[in-house]
């Protein structure tokens, strides 16, 4: 049975165990995170979760069957808001995922009848029991990766594909996994017509990874966790970065380091997503 986390309970917490933030920046920006979080959790951070609460749009708010309801300049204009009112105010700073995040198109991977919530500090349902997540967490976990331009990253969980779209604009190639074969096939034709031709597809459990296609500089997972996959660990390069939502009831965004010295693991909050089904669940 779900079990909603105590928010002042929370914020006591991390102000007793966060260590650092998930870009070594100063120590405003963890303050920034505490002041917001709750409203992070409020609005939900997985690709589902049961407690959140979805805007359903109006009658008159819902478009026609293959047109989208705003013009386009008029999504753009939300775009830029959207990273400027739920991104940078939060603290995100990484030019190139702001670029990302003002670029792709957020609604063109949202189901026609939920559109109009596309730039809404919210998930949002894509079907199957799953949500395409709140836009400060893609942008959160993907400055988190320190993503450069030559980078090879491994998604772990497609879902609608938009964070592969955002994750393309900015790294060489992106190989992306999704266990759900009716959204992987959704996705993928998606990513085709926006004409993405640096991201690799494969329906299937993401628990081993590519090991075919790794090591891997880079890896994200969207799906939690019980624990992290030792699979993924093996395919994260020297150097590379891994962000993952671990734990069942009580769930913690790891941002997992692969030193000279073995893994380095930062706790950076407390999250709830979605849980990873397929082999882990297993074991």
């Amino acid at each position: 049975m779900y079990k909603p986390i105590d928010r002042h309970d929370f914020l006591r917490r991390l102000e007793i165990e966060t260590t650092g933030t998930i870009s070594d920046k100063t120590h405003s920006l963890k303050n920034i995170l505490l002041t917001t979080i709750a409203t992070v959790l409020l609005a939900g951070c997985g690709r589902s979760s049961p407690t959140v609460l979805i805007h359903q749009p109006a009658a008159e708010e819902v478009p026609k069957a293959g047109v989208d309801s705003h013009q386009k300049t008029a999504r753009k204009a939300e775009r830029f808001e959207m990273v400027t009112r739920q991104i940078v105010a939060r603290g995100v700073q990484d030019t190139n995922v702001l670029s990302a995040m003002r670029k792709v198109e957020r609604h063109r991977f949202i189901p026609l009848g939920s559109q109009p919530a596309a730039y809404r500090d919210s998930p949002v349902p894509i079907g199957y029991e799953q949500t395409i997540s709140q836009p400060f967490i893609v942008a959160y976990m993907t400055e988190a990766l320190n993503p450069k331009s030559g980078d090879r990253v491994l998604e772990i969980g497609t879902g609608s594909g938009y964070q592969a779209a955002v994750l393309a604009e900015i790294v060489e190639e992106v190989y992306t996994i999704e266990i759900v074969e009716p959204l992987a096939s959704q996705a993928q034709d998606m990513l085709k017509e926006l004409k993405y031709k640096n991201i690799r597809f494969r329906t299937g459990d993401g628990y081993k990874g590519w090991p075919e296609a790794a090591p891997f500089d880079k890896i994200i997972v969207t799906a939690a966790s019980p624990k992290v996959p030792q699979p993924l660990l093996d395919q994260l390069k020297p150097g590379g970065r891994m962000i993952i939502p671990v734990g069942r009831w009580n769930q913690e965004l790891l941002l997992i380091r692969h030193t000279p010295d073995g893994y380095q693991r930062e706790h950076v909050f407390p999250v709830r997503f979605v849980p990873m089904t397929g082999a882990i669940q297993e074991e």
